[in-house]
């Protein structure tokens, strides 16, 4: 396994790791946390939702649980979402920047009202 490289020196006899820690700002936790690779289940799943991401780059979380189901693997939205999230795949949708900007060959209307002034009429 590839050592994590950090700006901690843990052959440093002057200053502790934990005050090496506490300089950096760093929780100790973070030092010795090792991630733990995916277990084989997990793999078959994502394997599956990029055959199907593939096929359909359209859709999402809900329509890939729904797949899953119809394969006879029961799981939780939560879990779809987070091996999509780390593969990196996301739903191709339209997004919603530039709804506001006007095509420029469509004609703009003036506002009528602008400089009416509104009374509410009596009876």
């Amino acid at each position: 396994m590839q050592q994590k490289k950090t700006m901690l020196d843990s052959d440093l006899e002057e200053l502790s790791i934990r005050k090496q820690c506490e300089l950096l700002g760093l929780n100790r936790s973070n030092v010795y946390y090792q991630a733990q690779p995916e277990n084989a289940y997990n793999l078959l799943l994502m394997r599956l939702l990029d055959e199907e991401y593939t096929r359909h780059p359209s859709k999402g979380v809900v329509k890939m649980v729904k797949y899953l189901e119809d394969l006879e693997h029961h799981v939780n939205h939560k879990r779809v979402r987070r091996l999509l999230r780390l593969m990196g795949l996301m739903a191709i949708y339209p997004k919603r920047k530039n709804l506001s900007k006007p095509h420029p060959e469509h004609k703009k209307y003036p506002y009528l009202l602008k400089n009416l002034e509104v009374k509410k009429k009596r009876r």
